[in-house]
């Protein structure tokens, strides 16, 4: 694999295409919250995890995400006042998570505490 024919991705036999979409909504989500994040001039460093849940549907007998979930953990610099809107436009624009039938549930941890975003 290469993106846009740059960098060629070399992955083990353990990735799977379900941890390639989990690690593109990570990616995706991030980058949402890098612009919006810049426009109100923060900065962050951050850590995420995904995990997901795939298994029969009963409409329709095919395998798909049933559930997922993202933790991420957010150290703001500064801390907006307005975290959990920040959050939520992160949320919203990630066109990744967008495209999910199976909606993601996000949990933030901002500079050590935990936050809940409006989306």
């Amino acid at each position: 694999m290469s993106a846009d024919g740059n960098a060629d991705l070399e992955l083990g036999a353990e990735w799977k295409p379900e941890h390639l979409v989990l690690a593109g909504l990570v990616r995706c989500t991030l980058e949402s919250l890098r612009f919006h994040a810049s426009r109100v001039e923060v900065d962050f460093v951050a850590r995420a995890t995904a995990t997901a849940t795939v298994t029969r549907r009963d409409a329709d007998e095919r395998y798909a995400f049933a559930e997922i979930a993202v933790d991420f953990d957010l150290d703001l610099d500064p801390q907006p006042d307005d975290v959990a809107e920040l959050l939520a436009k992160a949320e919203r624009d990630c066109f990744v998570g967008a495209s999910l039938t199976a909606k993601p549930t996000y949990r933030w941890r901002v500079n050590g505490a935990p936050v809940s975003s409006q989306a």
